[in-house]
């Protein structure tokens, strides 16, 4: 700030009046934040707190004049209300100001970010003004590129939270600074496109723990920097590629600074392939199942028609008139979804019998029958792994009936099935239809029993 002072006094042709102003609009609220990360460094300090401190200050940018008034993007040249425009510029200074924080994980990275960051804010500032900003960004970038002497790996100094929000903090200050001369697109595109390694780095950390389940603020090892170092990369190597990703997200934000509808459209199809690859070949776990979900959304017809079978199934089974109809509905439901064939174990009470040819009984007391039914094609053996859903056969009477095993060989293709219909109202509907039906089967059978013993009597 001294550097900056002095230059402005001894050009003030160069600036504006009122620049001491602006010095002290950005300088005196980046202070704040300077300190609240040396408290942070020696004392450790929750996330609410270091929010309300960055907040206070970034309110402060905005009663200073350092604000967002507009956006373009989606509301055109509309001013906002005052309330939305210091909401917005509280969270774009948050936002920067811990996304370079975020980032501080390996010894260099944070402040070579930074720097590359600070060279697009001083081509725009060359090119729109003002000079003050000009001035100040050739300071800050000068204090960066002299402590990355020392601070990359292996570093002799660190930034710490106090050097980290600092800098993201005055980034973000210089960034709204900057937007007041520029045209539109150059005032907002060009920030976050010069900042989009420690955006991207925010964005992947916020999603991955909402997708997750865990808190937001909690931290964790599975940074871009962390996952670069889990695929086999060395300290240097992982900076190193990070300082390219750096460069390229600033040379493509350069483009911006002449738009036409070709070079947007060029630089966010760059960026978007550019992140869509990297995040695939980071292997993010959560990305992973998000893509599954995708995936399942897409093949969501196919899962309409198999789960309908098996509730038209469930409906059927209470209505069934005998055994053979019972094992005619089965194989209808599972002959159209994604499992290979069932196993069925049916326990028989006494005075119960089959007269359904294809269900095997047991030869000890007939206590028991079996039936097996595979998709055409499908041999189950050693030599084929599967996995199978055993499902207990209990009456709505509470009356075991034994078992029925669902299996499906190991198959790379997704299950197009809610298996929550198998395991709720499916074998209770089914351990009643047979229940029902063996019922009726002992009724019919016992019948011409007792007219024949009857007819034995009147003879007698």
């Amino acid at each position: 700030m001294g550097l900056t002072a002095l230059w402005a006094l001894r050009h003030p042709l160069l600036h504006s009046p009122n620049f001491l102003k602006t010095l002290v609009t950005i300088f005196a609220p980046a202070a704040i934040v300077f300190l609240l990360g040396v408290y942070d460094d020696i004392h450790s300090v929750g996330p609410y707190v270091k929010f309300t401190v960055q907040g206070i200050a970034a309110a402060m940018l905005y009663a200073g004049g350092l604000r967002i008034v507009n956006i373009p993007v989606l509301l055109g040249d509309r001013v906002l209300p005052w309330y939305i425009g210091l909401a917005a510029t509280v969270i774009w200074v948050l936002a920067i100001t811990n996304a370079f924080n975020l980032i501080d994980g390996l010894d260099g990275l944070a402040a070579g970010s930074a720097l590359f960051s600070t060279m697009v804010v001083f081509v725009v500032a060359l090119l729109h003004g003002p000079v003050l900003l000009v001035v100040m960004t050739v300071a800050l970038a000068g204090a960066i590129l002299g402590f990355l002497r020392y601070n990359f790996n292996p570093a002799t100094i660190f930034l710490g939270d106090s050097g980290s929000l600092f800098i993201g903090f005055l980034l973000s200050a210089l960034a709204l600074y900057g937007a007041q001369k520029a045209p539109t697109i150059v005032a907002v595109a060009i920030p976050i496109v010069s900042f989009g390694l420690p955006i991207l780095e925010t964005v992947l950390s916020i999603f991955r723990r909402l997708i997750s389940g865990r808190p937001v603020f909690t931290a964790d090892r599975e940074h871009i920097h962390h996952k670069l170092l889990q695929h086999g990369l060395t300290h240097r190597q992982v900076v190193i590629l990070l300082y390219g990703v750096s460069a390229g997200f600033a040379m493509l934000s350069l483009f911006l600074l002449w738009p036409t509808g070709s070079s947007l459209g060029l630089v966010l199809a760059v960026l978007g392939i550019g992140i869509w690859i990297g995040v695939q070949h980071l292997g993010y776990l959560e990305f992973g199942e998000l893509a599954r979900v995708a995936q399942r959304t897409l093949n969501q017809p196919q899962i309409f028609v198999n789960n309908l079978a098996i509730r038209r199934a469930v409906e059927e089974l209470k209505v069934a008139r005998d055994c053979d109809q019972v094992l005619r509905i089965l194989i209808a439901a599972f002959d159209s979804n994604d499992f290979d064939g069932f196993e069925l174990s049916l326990l028989l009470f006494p005075g119960e019998d089959l007269s359904v040819k294809s269900m095997e009984s047991s030869a000890a007391r007939r206590s028991s029958a079996s039936f097996r039914w595979n998709k055409p094609g499908i041999t189950r053996n050693s030599n084929n792994s599967s996995w199978t859903i055993a499902l207990d056969l209990n009456s709505s009477a509470n009356r075991r009936r034994g078992t029925m095993n669902v299996f499906r060989l190991y198959s790379t293709r997704d299950l197009q099935l809610d298996v929550n219909l198998l395991t709720g109202a499916f074998p209770t509907a089914l351990a009643d239809a047979f229940d029902r039906t063996l019922a009726q089967a002992a009724q019919v059978i016992a019948l011409p029993e007792r007219d024949s013993a009857l007819v034995n009597a009147q003879a007698g």
